[in-house]
């Protein structure tokens, strides 16, 4: 029997030509599908030079931060900024209002803008409370889902201004103002009504991207230059000798900043590079882009509808803006008298950043006492400690790490013992809460040594300097974490009737005892 023939020839051809079809294919898969052909596109490699996952990204990102806000404004205005807060809110709009001299205006709105003029101020707690809730509702589900449009993002940076425009100084530190800049770039990332991960007919815009570059740059060189400008221990090098003494990132001092400024800097990043960050699986998101990326490669995009022209002018417009907002920034980036951390328009769509441009060589902490002896002075006088939740106090106290988390009280004290108290008359309205009992104030505090018992008849502040104890050394080896020296009074005892006209003359509510 003759071997071979036009059908054996015919065969092998044919085999030669299936061989061909599966050269690379996995062990398994049906023939004819090669590498990278995977019909969901989730193993397979994203190209470079889009932006659809890292929107997503960039939007969680910011969530975050939008929700660690809100959450320290739940948890914390009502003491600082409410209606028996050491600093009420009333107070300063009827200020704003009096200086404008008239009924609330354009004049005063523009100065202060914030949603809480057209707000019942009977209820100046409730305000807040309502304010932060809703902005912790929305960033929530922002953070959760990845979904956002311009709608949510605009109703979190309204609700964050208007905090941010009657916190007075509890809100007057640059990353307030990075929040707000960060975030108003935010709306402009999204569609305007879809809650769509990937929503196709509205593509991250290179220009808004471009924004967030911008403030990146800003932000960075605002750090270096005032640094360069500010102190010379940065020009010789030494300025970390003092820096890390007061440990600012690891005890999160600083906030939420360090977090903040990661965001804008995810939009110099593409899809191809975040891919790893999200999972695969059937109908992943990035077999989903990986599809946008091969319509867009031969051309089979649709052409731009109504909608998207209106978006393209939008965000040219938006261009237009941040370029016009930047002038005086970039005047102020180069000026050898550079100021940080300001903002030149009552919005804070643009400002200008920077960060430790001197170097403290000591830390010095201001250290309130109550006592409950009849006289202040005297010898035999027993003064107890009052203790804050992450400032040094106690130096058998380890430091707290609480960031993104910011204790606005705390960080405050820190800024007072730079100064006398003069400087900062919301010490002195503590010092009266605390010769009450005040709940609403001690709720602030770590330690009330005077709870459950009958408040102090006298409160005072003392200054000291704090510094951290050798490891090895004596006052580590008895648990001292800091070693503390008195350098002299802050502010002298005062009683609660001591303070009744001080009070009064500032329009704050007079403590009540229990």
């Amino acid at each position: 029997m003759r071997i071979g023939g036009p059908a054996m020839a015919a065969s092998e051809e044919s085999l030669r030509r299936r061989k061909a079809g599966n050269a690379g294919s996995e062990p398994g898969s049906p023939p004819g599908r090669g590498p990278g052909r995977d019909p969901t596109g989730c193993n397979a490699r994203l190209r470079a030079g889009t932006f659809w996952l890292t929107r997503i990204v960039l939007l969680r990102a910011l969530a975050f931060v939008y929700f660690v806000a809100f959450l320290v404004a739940f948890h914390q205005n009502k003491q600082l900024i409410g209606d028996r807060g050491l600093l009420p809110y009333r107070t300063y709009l009827k200020s704003v209002q009096q200086y404008f001299r008239g009924p609330v205006g354009w004049d005063a709105v523009s100065y202060a803008p914030t949603v809480l003029w057209l707000l019942d101020w009977s209820h100046m707690d409730s305000n807040l409370d309502a304010l932060a809730l809703l902005g912790l509702g929305i960033s929530s589900f922002i953070l959760l889902t990845g979904c956002a449009n311009m709608v949510l993002m605009a109703t979190l940076w309204v609700l964050y201004m208007s905090l941010v425009n009657v916190g007075q100084i509890w809100y007057s530190f640059g990353w307030e103002s990075q929040l707000l800049e960060t975030g108003f770039l935010g709306i402009f990332l999204c569609p305007l009504w879809s809650l769509s991960r990937l929503p196709t007919g509205t593509p991250p815009s290179q220009i808004v991207l471009w924004g967030f570059r911008w403030l990146i740059f800003r932000i960075m060189l605002g750090a270096g230059l005032i640094k360069i400008r500010g102190d010379r221990c940065w020009r010789d090098l030494t300025c970390m000798d003092f820096h890390y003494e007061v440990v600012l990132v690891l005890s999160g001092n600083l906030s939420f900043l360090n977090w903040l400024t990661m965001v804008p800097s995810v939009a110099c990043f593409d899809d191809l590079t975040l891919g790893f960050l999200f999972p695969s699986g059937p109908g992943c998101l990035k077999g989903r882009v990986l599809k946008l990326q091969e319509e867009a490669a031969r051309g089979l995009r649709p052409p731009p509808r109504y909608g998207c022209m209106v978006r393209r002018a939008v965000h040219v417009a938006l261009g237009v803006l941040v370029a016009w907002l930047s002038v005086p920034v970039v005047v102020n980036l180069l000026s050898p008298t550079q100021v940080m951390n300001t903002s030149f328009n009552p919005l804070r769509i643009v400002n200008t950043y920077g960060a430790f441009g001197s170097i403290t060589k000591e830390r010095t902490e201001v250290i309130l006492q109550g006592t409950a002896s009849l006289n202040a002075s005297t010898p035999d006088a027993v003064w107890e400690d009052y203790e804050f939740k992450c400032k040094p106090g106690d130096p058998g106290r380890r430091p707290c790490l609480i960031s993104p988390y910011h204790h606005r009280l705390d960080w405050l004290m820190w800024f007072a013992a730079f100064q006398t108290y003069e400087h900062h008359e919301w010490i002195l309205h503590l010092a009266g809460k605390l010769l009450a009992n005040d709940a609403t104030a001690l709720s602030l505090l770590a330690l009330n040594p005077f709870e459950n018992r009958a408040p102090p008849r006298w409160v005072r502040g003392e200054h000291y300097r704090y510094k951290f104890s050798r490891p090895g050394g004596r006052h580590a080896a008895t648990g001292k974490w800091w070693v503390r020296r008195r350098l002299g009074p802050y502010f002298p005892p005062v009683s609660l009737p001591d303070l009744k006209d001080y009070f009064q003359s500032r329009e704050w509510p007079y403590p009540e005892l229990p």
